[in-house]
């Protein structure tokens, strides 16, 4: 089985997703002939910077040989900056324009931004320079300043979850609505780790039908059933059993901070459809028939407040400022149980 990201990662404007304003503004740029010469691209990881840049590249009719990336975290000396100078001023082969994909830009040295920046001061007419990094705030100002910069934006779940179950299907398999849902919450943010999740879950399914199930036991989150245990627990005060299923859920080695992820989106969905029926339609085409059971019923009791989904929610936020990682959440439980 080929690499999902890299097979589906996108190769024209129209596959791009969720950066419509960075898309926007680009080839409007190609269309006016206003082209840049240094552009940085920001953003946390697997959002489509490099992908963007290669899109960029091509679009101006830059040919694969004058298109070259450089990964700053393994070339981040200043003589691999001095070699980079030595090239630029060399003509292209066959294009208007030779582009320059820095990665991970940010890992450069002192001396190599220093390097850097005397080229960006003063580039050859002929070359593009686009900047990618995760870490905006480790680039020099001198540098952004001589940049177009352009931040890239997150995606939500709900387009994880569509990428997710486009890319299953064309690989043919079908995911249930929890199954994406879980994967979309698992990537995190990332459009590459969400398709790497989705590879690691379809390449040791028994059958093209992925259920949540599945899910949970291939990529070791935790149970709905030990979730919705735990929620039903806090929603009844009953903080010795809320503090047996977290006790279970550390034996079995789930991360808390996965976990946390879960029960507060469980918490969430009740909350809505308590207080928002136009809400239902969507949380119900998102979960399984189960969960759906789960959260309506939880949500016909009306004993879910806002005051214990924030302290859930500032428990979340602790996680990792501690060693002991199951203590935030045991204290939000005892916090909210003996209300």
């Amino acid at each position: 089985m080929s690499v999902l990201y890299r097979t589906y990662r996108p190769h024209s404007w129209s596959e791009v997703v969720g950066q419509d304003i960075i898309v926007s503004a680009l080839t409007d740029a190609i269309t006016v002939k206003r082209i840049a010469h240094a552009y940085l691209f920001s953003g946390s990881r697997g959002t489509g910077k490099t992908s963007v840049a290669r899109i960029f590249a091509r679009a101006v009719g830059t040919a694969e040989e004058d298109i070259y990336e450089i990964d700053a975290a393994s070339n981040r000396g200043i003589d691999d900056i001095r070699h980079l100078r030595e090239h630029v001023s060399v003509l292209s082969f066959s294009s208007p324009y030779k582009v320059y994909i820095i990665d991970e830009v940010h890992m450069l040295s002192k001396d190599a931004w220093n390097a850097l920046l005397k080229t960006l001061e003063e580039p050859p007419a002929h070359v593009i320079f686009v900047l990618a990094t995760t870490e905006i705030d480790k680039v020099p100002d001198t540098i952004i300043s001589r940049c177009q910069t352009f931040s890239f934006r997150t995606p939500v779940r709900e387009v994880l979850r569509k990428q997710v179950t486009e890319v299953a299907k064309k690989e043919g398999y079908t995911l249930d609505a929890g199954a994406s849902d879980l994967i979309a919450l698992l990537g995190d943010g990332s459009f590459r780790d969400a398709l790497g999740m989705l590879q690691k879950v379809i390449s040791v399914s028994s059958d093209k039908k992925v259920s949540r199930e599945e899910v949970e036991k291939i990529t070791g989150a935790p149970r709905a059933e030990l979730v919705n245990n735990f929620v039903e627990q806090i929603i009844a005060h009953n903080a010795d059993a809320a503090l047996k299923v977290l006790g279970e859920a550390d034996k079995g080695n789930i991360a808390m901070g996965t976990f946390s992820m879960l029960v507060l989106e469980k918490m969430r969905y009740i909350l809505l459809v308590q207080h928002s029926p136009s809400s239902k339609k969507d949380v119900e085409e998102r979960v399984s028939p189960d969960d759906w059971n789960f959260i309506s019923t939880q949500a016909t009791r009306k004993a879910l407040t806002p005051s214990i989904l924030a302290a859930f929610l500032e428990a979340a936020e602790g996680i990792s400022r501690t060693r002991i990682q199951t203590l935030p959440l045991e204290l939000a439980v005892v916090h909210v149980c003996q209300k």
